[in-house]
């Protein structure tokens, strides 16, 4: 089936943006899933609020961290600051960075074909990609990234489309979006900008001069926000905090291995087409003759996109470790090409491979509902709860609809249905992730009106749990994971781990169980019996425990 040529997809990028927090919001702003570096960006950010300094960074035990620039850190902050000291808090601005990325690659797309339809896809492609969603849903620094990234881009694009005649407007976007980058990630927003500059300076198809990008008010404020906490930092720390930050830029970073690098190469190369699933395997058909026809159209965007995405595979290739989110910086760009190659291409018009992935999604988007209004049956269900199975089932509805009698509403479906994916996980998830262990611990350590300093042994995720649900009140030490009983004499007040309670002495203690949770071992035999009467006893007997131990 072939639709009309003179279909629109018609996207108002706010509408989208809004959907996307909307959406992804009961997920990314609770801990349903809780990533291990959140825990050095919220743990430091309880201690801004603790001692008043908001320039020097420290980890749970009180030790300085400077392996990350400022801006992820305040980005925290201000969350805590504006909201509370609570999970809303530590994760809203990150959410709101996501949602404004997808709405910077609708304008990054706008910019460089001044076309609806390429935007509009655009837009949906990032607004359904996994990394993007996932890092939208964590207090690290992805997702800023990839926003200040973004920025930047737009700015190139700008100077790629009109070359010396480009708008003063790009080159501010050019500089404080790199410079804003560094505040959030360091060296690799300057690798990025090095090698956007030289592919301006050389395009061949807009000339653009030395003394077009030497904009002076642009450098100049874009130069004392990347450097500002650095010189701070130096001033108050001395050079030697410049030492952490090297060893994790550089020193463990890259790999000079040539064998882990071709393995990190391939993995990084077949994630990129993941991320991007189902759009990069609706694009493969007769792939060679239609990247002919756009290299005709923008060569210049298609160099940029080009050599974008062998940067960050060859960064990808070096890293020591490799992770997705490694990806994201560059995403927004691919997302335009994948959209500028569909509708050029006029496989947007081919409907087929669409109904396909857009039937699969509304198979998974089934099950997720069935288990939704299967756990949230009687009283182990909220209001809220129910509420968003019964979206599920109305959208499940609409889009069988949509894929019956309006296919040229498919590109939208195939976002919306990822979206609603995590959207009714979090309605499932919440069953065995709240309370989470620091709402529990905050309950009980406030009816005992405990004030004294609290020493933590135990998993630091858990800890920084703890730590932000008591808030800046509350001094919670992490204490070493070697030789960490010699430590606990300095603490009249203790919470343990289950694991960790038989190494102590108890006998000059008052020992309670602070909280208990679905430990990730016994999840089916927990959702198995989650309606039975066994039920409480069952999970009595197979979560995971904490302890708080008062000295007699």
């Amino acid at each position: 089936m072939i639709l009309s040529t003179n279909s629109e997809i018609k996207i108002n990028p706010w509408i989208l943006m809004v959907l996307y927090m909307g959406l992804l919001a009961p997920f990314a702003l609770n801990f349903h899933l809780h990533y291990p570096d959140e825990i050095y960006y919220r743990d430091a950010a309880v201690k801004m609020l603790q001692n008043g300094d908001y320039l020097t960074t420290y980890l749970g035990s009180g030790e300085l961290r400077f392996k990350k620039p400022i801006l992820t850190y305040w980005t925290v902050l201000a969350g805590f600051k504006l909201f509370g000291v609570n999970e809303f808090g530590s994760r809203i601005f990150f959410l709101l960075a996501g949602a404004a990325t997808v709405g910077l690659t609708f304008l990054l797309a706008k910019t460089l074909f001044s076309n609806s339809k390429i935007a509009g896809l655009s837009a949906l492609i990032m607004a359904s990609n996994s990394v993007l969603i996932m890092s939208s849903a964590r207090s690290i620094p992805d997702v800023l990234l990839v926003l200040t990234i973004t920025i930047s881009a737009i700015g190139f694009a700008g100077l790629l489309r009109d070359g010396e005649k480009a708008h003063q407007k790009y080159l501010w976007f050019l500089y404080l979006g790199l410079a804003l980058a560094f505040e959030v990630k360091g060296l690799s927003a300057v690798g990025l900008g090095i090698l956007g500059i030289g592919i301006v300076l050389f395009n061949p198809w807009k000339k653009v001069s030395w003394k077009k990008l030497f904009h002076i008010p642009a450098l100049a404020v874009s130069l004392f926000i990347a450097l500002f906490w650095f010189v701070a930092m130096w001033k108050i720390h001395g050079p030697t905090y410049l030492n952490s930050f090297f060893e994790d830029q550089i020193g463990i970073r890259f790999t000079s291995r040539i064998v882990l690098i071709l393995q990190n190469g391939l993995l990084a190369t077949f994630l990129l087409g993941i991320i991007f699933l189902p759009w990069s395997v609706l694009i493969l058909g007769q792939f060679k003759n239609r990247v002919k026809v756009l290299w005709k159209e923008n060569p210049q965007f298609f160099m940029f996109f080009l050599f974008w995405g062998l940067a960050i595979l060859i960064i990808g290739g070096l890293t020591s470790k490799f992770y997705e989110r490694y990806l994201l910086p560059v995403a927004p760009v691919l997302a335009v090409w994948i959209a500028w190659f569909l509708v050029r291409g006029g496989i947007l018009d081919r409907i087929r491979g669409f109904k396909i992935a857009v039937g699969i999604f509304l198979s998974m988007l089934l099950i997720l509902t069935s288990l939704s209004i299967w756990i949230n049956l009687g009283e182990q269900g909220t209001g809220w709860l129910r509420l968003q199975w019964i979206i599920g089932v109305l959208f499940l509805i609409y889009a069988a609809i949509v894929w019956i009698r309006t296919p040229k509403k498919l590109p939208k479906i195939i976002t919306y249905s990822i979206l609603m994916l995590f959207f009714l996980l979090s309605s499932i998830t919440y069953h065995f992730s709240f309370p989470h262990q620091g709402q529990q611990a905050k309950k009980r350590i406030d009816a005992l009106a405990v004030s004294r300093p609290i020493g933590f042994a135990g998993n630091l995720n858990v800890g920084s749990k703890i730590r932000m649900s008591l808030g800046p009140g509350y001094e919670l030490i992490d204490l070493p994971r070697e030789n960490w009983i010699s430590k606990t004499q300095n603490y009249s007040v203790l919470i343990l781990e289950d694991k960790r309670l038989n190494e102590m002495d108890l006998a000059e203690y008052e020992v309670q169980v602070l909280s208990k949770n679905w430990d990730s071992s016994s999840l089916v035999p927990l959702l198995s019996a989650y309606h039975s009467a066994s039920f409480d006893s069952l999970l009595d007997q197979m979560s995971s425990k904490y302890y708080l131990l008062i000295k007699k």
